[in-house]
């Protein structure tokens, strides 16, 4: 049965790798490019090096070649401060990605450059957070995003966007003002769209009042790993019962195994969910690997 969940999850990692490879392919070659935008971290780096090299040298790097050089290095920090099996998955997805991008035809469905900023950035911010919702990485900022996301607590897109307003200024600066406005649009919209994908980092307080505490609280722990604080003796001012209060704070992307926790547990039981702006002290989660 183990084998055959991790054939399962091993082929949901490399069914993402393929997804991501599409979409970038997609966005650039279909959007960025052809509305003069530049997309957002190693590929967006990448389309810098290659109009660079294009206009002011005798040789033009192309965008696929830099996507891949651009992340040998950040393969080795992957290597050693995230997780081999995640590693190798994240080259998988930057090898297609680059051969995708090499071999997808230039088309030019419109030149209007917001619509290209806007198109870009949501395809590719879904195979991104795709990518990343499956334990792997599209590479680039996603490497260094998770790894900062633990020291900072940040989420994944605002580090994309921080780290890219660097990139935006300085090509504003060589190749004008009004495409960098455009790219700063389409990272923003990029940086969005990974994190309405990639829930996983995102942070939930649930509140439950119940009549089966012990039910309750064995069942999320033994199932969702979560620390809960109890408050005793909490009265209902309807019924005026004595009912328990549970607290805990779970990812956005454990909603589902918390309800479908809680119709085992307690169908009856009243649960409030609110987004937590930020959490201080431990919060476990999953080592990626």
């Amino acid at each position: 049965m183990d084998d055959l969940a991790r054939k399962h999850q091993n082929m949901a990692k490399i069914s993402a790798a393929i997804l991501y490879g599409i979409c970038v392919s997609i966005a650039l070659n279909f959007f960025w490019e052809e509305g003069g935008v530049y997309a957002s971290g190693i590929t967006g780096f990448a389309q810098f090096i290659h109009t660079v090299t294009g206009r002011f040298m005798p040789f033009t790097l192309s965008t696929s070649l830099m996507i891949f050089l651009l992340n040998v290095p950040l393969f080795i920090i992957a290597w050693f401060k995230i997780g081999h099996h995640f590693t190798i998955y994240t080259f998988i997805a930057v090898v297609f990605s680059s051969i995708m991008v090499q071999i997808m035809p230039l088309t030019q469905l419109t030149t209007n450059p917001i619509i290209c900023a806007i198109f870009g950035g949501v395809i590719n911010g879904f195979g991104t957070g795709t990518a990343l919702k499956n334990d792997i990485s599209t590479g680039g900022l996603d490497i260094i995003g998770i790894v900062l996301r633990k020291k900072t607590g940040r989420s994944v897109g605002t580090i994309n966007i921080i780290f890219n307003v660097i990139l935006v200024f300085a090509a504003g600066f060589i190749f004008g003002w009004e495409h960098a406005l455009y790219s700063i649009l389409s990272i923003f919209v990029n940086g969005k769209v990974i994190d309405m994908v990639y829930t996983r980092q995102q942070k939930m307080q649930v509140m439950i009042i119940t009549d089966n505490p012990k039910v309750v609280i064995q069942m999320i722990q033994d199932e969702m790993r979560r620390g809960i604080t109890i408050v005793h003796d909490v009265e209902g001012a309807y019924n005026r019962e004595e009912k328990t209060m549970l607290f805990t704070v779970i990812s956005r992307f454990e909603m589902h195994d918390l309800e479908a926790v809680m119709k085992k547990a307690d169908d009856h039981a009243f649960v409030s969910i609110t987004e937590a702006v930020k959490i201080m002290g431990h919060f476990y989660e999953a080592k990626i690997k």
